[in-house]
């Protein structure tokens, strides 16, 4: 039987998206501190990504809205795993995360990341 190789995955989605895709990057905004206040901090984290308008057939204006983006991220080098609340620049334009999927599919190896970004505020 044969088994599933989540790095040559990874490898091979890297590729694509290397190939296809463009340079940008995930922005995660810290919270300043309860107590002492401050500024948030905004660290930003080089990223390979392809960003994709969802199909018109897919746009529901609730869920998935008239300008969200579909965005493969390349897991290979990215250190942060992106989530809800972080922000990822691609096409000159800042895109809130609002899902995300890991395709983590033994639990360990992130193959890629698959965003649904709405433009940021």
């Amino acid at each position: 039987m044969a088994t599933f190789d989540d790095t040559e995955m990874q490898a091979t989605a890297h590729e694509l998206i290397e190939e296809f895709g463009q340079a940008g990057a995930v922005k995660r905004i810290t919270p300043p501190d309860p107590v002492y206040g401050g500024d948030p901090a905004v660290t930003s984290y080089p990223a390979t990504l392809v960003p994709m308008a969802y199909e018109a057939r897919y746009i529901d204006g609730t869920v998935i809205q008239t300008g969200d983006m579909q965005i493969y991220i390349s897991s290979v080098g990215l250190a942060i795993e992106p989530t809800v609340g972080d922000v990822v620049t691609a096409n000159g334009a800042d895109y809130a995360i609002v899902t995300g999927d890991p395709n983590k599919y033994n639990g360990v190896t992130n193959v890629v990341f698959i965003v649904q970004g709405r433009i940021a505020n």
